[in-house]
């Protein structure tokens, strides 16, 4: 598939009587990194089913190049979706399970998943019951990078790794995106971690898209003031505080929104040091209900 987009428009689904997914609307595009974020329950995970044709929208549609996916096999072999699998049960080694996969994910690379044993220190011929917690992550990592699949979903694929093998992750997701570019999509509550790796972010909150957007753009959306306390409330008193921090004489206001630039030289003249904010730190005050900042 050369340049493949995925289109999400007006998806909503109910399950029972709940409506847990609302008016989703998304593009996404071949050879970027998505980020998606969202607080538990915010449904990403069931987002996540509808891209990978586990589920059908219950309105709106969801294409792969203009095409609906769903009960598609032609298409649907072009997503991997990677998550948290209970291996309790299978004998079968970690080589076996790839080569499992080749059958069915034709762009699979043995070769490729072969080194990625290596780098993560995983053990190619042993059951995959008898691995690690953390090791048995690797594995469904390793599927995804060398599915080389044109759609590859993690699903808090990094869950039990250590703070070694995420980083070799994190590595390799670059390098597989750089090889073989697709649309990757990588839901995580490890934010801080992640951040560098993403090209957009989206965010799901209560069932509903928040933002979609350009990192970049997305980390403009706010700022940190720093200073004396009078100073800095009293240049924040019309500004959006998403969250106040005393330490001592000194008081940190994260707010939401731009300054424009008699707001920058008032800063400056006030000796009041601003800051960009970190992808988490937006992400949290974003999507916390609302309390009043004291």
């Amino acid at each position: 598939m050369e340049n493949s987009v995925l289109e999400i428009k007006n998806a909503s689904l109910d399950i029972k009587k709940d409506n847990v997914l609302e008016d989703i609307t998304l593009r996404m595009e071949q050879g970027k990194v998505y980020g998606l974020l969202g607080r538990n329950g915010a449904g990403k995970t069931t987002l996540l089913s509808l891209i990978a044709s586990f589920r059908k929208p219950t309105r709106g549609a969801i294409t792969i190049d203009g095409q609906d996916p769903f009960e598609n096999e032609s298409l649907m072999a072009q997503v991997d979706f990677l998550y948290e699998v209970d291996y309790s049960e299978e004998h079968r080694t970690p080589m076996n399970l790839c080569r499992l996969t080749k059958r069915y994910k034709d762009n699979f690379d043995l070769n490729y998943a072969e080194a990625l044993f290596e780098g993560f220190g995983i053990p190619r011929d042993k059951p995959t019951n008898r691995l690690s917690k953390g090791q048995q992550s690797a594995v469904n990592a390793i599927i995804g990078l060398a599915s080389n699949a044109p759609i590859t979903i993690f699903d808090e694929v990094t869950n039990g790794m250590d703070a070694p093998s995420r980083e070799f992750f994190y590595e390799k997701v670059v390098e597989a995106n750089a090889r073989n570019p697709r649309i990757m999509i990588l839901s995580t509550h490890i934010v801080s971690e992640m951040e560098y790796l993403f090209d957009e972010v989206i965010v799901i909150h209560h069932g509903k898209v928040m933002v979609q957007e350009p990192i970049d753009v997305f980390l403009e959306r706010g700022f940190k003031v720093t200073g004396p306390k009078e100073k800095v409330t009293h240049f924040t008193q019309s500004m959006d505080v998403l969250a106040r921090q005393d330490l001592g004489p000194t008081r940190s206001d994260m707010v939401l929104g731009h300054m424009d630039e008699a707001q920058q030289a008032e800063a400056r003249s006030n000796h009041l040091n601003i800051s960009p904010l970190k992808l988490q730190e937006l992400f949290i005050r974003m999507t916390e209900e609302k309390e009043n900042v004291q």
